[in-house]
């Protein structure tokens, strides 16, 4: 089974959190604050972060964000902070997932159950999409993107958002659509956590991002991909 990085500086509730996981046959890492949670996210395998933003010495803002430079796996935010600029700010630093204390633990497992299998599954797609006259290359079987022959790193929910839309260019995807697609059916996100991981996306691959090309938007409606430049098989 999976191996869990459970990031939580209330020893209680993580003791609750570890028992329920492992009850699930999940492979548990407490860690009760931020300094500890990368030692352990740097020291073994890990398979998904559940993650609390107020931590001792190194804050659950930094350590979301360091994770995601270096993996691009689930990370659920677990956190006293419910409002929805938090949980705008929790997506916009790479999180997969929110819930808000005081939770339900059952709800928690299922998140987690939902996320990692959102991770393994795949979908087969051309070998290379080409964009932005062949500038920006996009590898969806490897969700791997270039721009000018350089690496650049989307996020797990970037690219599937990416991929999305890709599967159909010029046809409109409305918010609601690009959530099911992307994430399933099961997935509760916000509209505007859909509009700043498309920002972010428009950051790191248009030319001029005021003026996108490869994700538009329609206005009142949603979002549409341009025409790939070369799509090769």
């Amino acid at each position: 089974m999976a191996t869990i990085l459970l990031v939580e500086d209330e020893r209680g509730i993580s003791d609750i959190v570890r028992a329920y996981l492992e009850k699930e046959n999940y492979t548990v890492l407490q860690a009760f604050d931020g300094e500890e949670a990368l030692q352990l996210f740097g020291s073994q395998p890990i398979d998904a972060v559940i993650l609390d933003l107020m931590l001792p010495k190194i804050p659950g803002e930094e350590v979301c964000s360091r994770i995601r430079s270096r993996s691009d796996l689930p990370i659920l935010m677990l956190t006293a902070k419910g409002d929805l600029d938090d949980k705008v700010a929790g997506f916009q630093l790479g999180a997969d997932d929110y819930l808000s204390k005081p939770f339900e633990p059952r709800e928690l497992i299922e998140r987690i159950r939902a996320l990692l299998r959102r991770a393994r599954r795949g979908q087969p797609k051309a070998a290379v999409i080409a964009l932005l006259d062949g500038t920006v290359l996009v590898y969806p079987e490897t969700m791997r993107v270039t721009k000018d022959g350089e690496d650049i790193f989307l996020t797990t929910n970037e690219f599937k958002i990416l991929n999305t839309l890709l599967s159909n260019p010029n046809k409109v995807f409305t918010r609601e659509e690009i959530i099911s697609l992307a994430f399933g059916m099961e997935y509760d996100a916000y509209d505007r956590a859909i509009d700043t991981h498309i920002k972010n996306i428009r950051a790191k691959l248009e030319n001029d991002p005021r003026h996108p090309e490869i994700i538009k938007t329609v206005y009142g409606t949603g979002y549409k991909a341009g025409t790939p430049y070369d799509t090769a098989k």
